[in-house]
């Protein structure tokens, strides 16, 4: 099998993906392509919006289809560090202590309402985020791979939530609004459920895995394969540079925001079918990538200005290279 067909093999096992989930979600189909560009890409996605969208049933759902084991941690005030990560325990069979691992050595953690832990346990998870390691008792312990971090939180002007530190927010390669379903989609969500669907059970919903880690590891192989020509890469950097000269803003998207842009945007070509990034590639992912990289003056957010806002305003400005 040559190349091109190797790539189209592998692109047509995410459209089955795709499938397997829309038997459970209804919906959500941009939420869908931003996990699927997380995994491609080798990053991490923070899903927002309001408690009864789907974030859970959605990350659950997608683990299933792609056979890959996925832990879950509700997220709480009196949630530990070592509650994610694992702590060292003293064993009185064997009289020596010993490491447990914690949730977090998983191919998926699902980290639900992640704002709804203080700074200090959110914090837990920047080493594993960044390094795929935990370190612990002067040892590091490298994690499964694929390894991947969804984590869902509430719009932060919910009560009883934390503002993410900046440093873990700059972890998340993507965020993603998750908007309220169109009237069309709620009732079949409705219908759906009046016909005996039980979100608990995605099994009985029809969902298999149709993709293994081996398989989308060939995929984030292929993803490499995309080329970038200079002049693209000098768009994201162009767009980047607006963040920090716009007067709305207090801190703009740093380096690592453009390598992530970059990095997005060669996994959404290349799910796309293009062998090179191009302007829109960038554009379509600048607002999921560079959002919540953004830090707004507080005279702009009071006179109702967005993260959203801004990067548009920033798009319609910055030249795009012919």
């Amino acid at each position: 099998m040559d190349s091109m067909a190797d790539s189209a093999s592998l692109r047509f096992a995410f459209a089955q993906v795709r499938t397997e989930v829309g038997k459970a979600v209804v919906g959500q189909d941009g939420a869908v392509t931003g996990l699927l560009i997380a995994l491609l890409a080798g990053g991490h996605v923070l899903l927002e919006g309001v408690p009864g969208v789907a974030k859970t049933l959605l990350v659950r759902t997608l683990s299933l289809s792609l056979s890959l084991q996925t832990r879950r941690v509700q997220f709480t005030p009196d949630l530990m560090p070592g509650d994610i990560t694992g702590s060292v325990v003293y064993d009185p069979t064997s009289g020596e202590f010993e490491f447990r691992e914690g949730p977090v050595f998983t191919n998926i953690l699902l980290a639900d309402e992640i704002n709804r832990t203080p700074p200090k346990t959110q914090s837990a998870l920047l080493e594993a985020m960044e390094e795929r390691q935990v370190s612990a008792d002067g040892v590091t312990r490298p994690l499964p791979q694929p390894f991947l971090v969804a984590a869902t939180q509430n719009p932060i002007e919910y009560e009883g939530t934390y503002t993410l530190p900046e440093a873990q927010l700059d972890r998340f390669l993507l965020k993603l609004v998750l908007e309220l379903p169109a009237r069309d989609a709620e009732i079949e969500v409705l219908r759906r459920h009046a016909a005996g669907f039980d979100p608990r059970d995605l099994a009985a919903a029809g969902v298999t895995p149709v993709m293994d880690a081996a398989t989308l590891a060939m995929a984030q192989a292929e993803v490499q394969t995309v080329t970038i020509s200079p002049d693209v890469m000098a768009y994201a950097v162009d767009l980047a540079r607006g963040t920090r000269q716009s007067p709305s803003v207090k801190l703009g998207v740093s380096p690592r925001g453009t390598t992530a842009l970059l990095a997005a945007s060669r996994a959404w070509a290349w799910l796309s079918g293009s062998s090179g990034v191009t302007p829109d590639h960038i554009q379509t992912m600048a607002l999921p990538v560079l959002r919540h990289r953004i830090q707004l003056r507080p005279e702009a957010e009071l006179e109702g200005v967005s993260p959203d806002t801004v990067l548009r305003s920033i798009l319609q400005q910055v030249q795009v290279p012919i």
